[in-house]
């Protein structure tokens, strides 16, 4: 099936299930992004699209993406959440459109984008936890972001941790469970919170 992104218009993009979450933890309401500081760089790489009409961006999902698109990726990751094998979590997460590197570890109930698996890419031997959710895109009320995520090599995305678009969690990193992952995470670091922060090495 062909990658199939309908609207695209403004500069970022963005997912549903964690919309509310990252405008409050990054600070502004409909993401403000550069414009509201600066200070956050996963904005730059998120790309906006205003939807119109009286009702908020969820009801222009099917505009956003092939209804069939995300039909088969919800199904693939229904599966993916409960296999115990990496091996085959790997080989169908790539049939998809993840970029999945050698020897990447799923948790059972990890959740990658359902709508944009595509813009997920996980490098050699990083972990992504038990119950850990990787969002790509986040649909607020007057326009829908979508934006790449990047988990570099041997990072570690802890149980429960959620990863918004546009994150970028350096090599080695160290994501701590349950956190929120509002903004890039240094090669090394280990973050925890909501929103997650970097932990000073005692």
């Amino acid at each position: 099936m062909s990658d199939d992104t309908r609207t695209d218009s403004g500069d970022s993009r963005a997912d549903a299930d964690g919309g509310a979450a990252s405008d409050t933890a990054c600070g502004g309401r409909n993401g403000s992004g550069p414009s509201a500081g600066g200070s956050n760089p996963r904005y730059d790489r998120v790309r906006r699209h205003p939807t119109a009409g009286p009702h908020n961006s969820i009801f222009h999902w099917t505009d956003a993406r092939h209804p069939l698109r995300v039909m088969v990726n919800y199904v693939v990751v229904l599966i993916c959440r409960v296999c115990p094998s990496m091996r085959l979590k790997n080989w169908l997460l790539r049939r998809i459109g993840v970029t999945v590197g050698t020897g990447v570890a799923w948790g059972l109930e990890s959740t990658p984008d359902v709508f944009w698996p595509d813009l997920i890419t996980v490098e050699d031997h990083a972990i992504i936890g038990y119950d850990a959710t990787v969002l790509c895109h986040e649909f607020l009320q007057d326009e829908y972001r979508t934006g790449k995520v990047v988990i570099g090599e041997r990072a570690m995305v802890g149980a429960g941790a959620v990863v918004l678009p546009g994150v970028e969690i350096g090599a080695g990193a160290q994501v701590a469970a349950n956190s929120l992952v509002a903004e890039d995470v240094p090669p090394g670091a280990t973050v925890a919170g909501v929103p997650a922060t970097v932990q000073d090495e005692e």
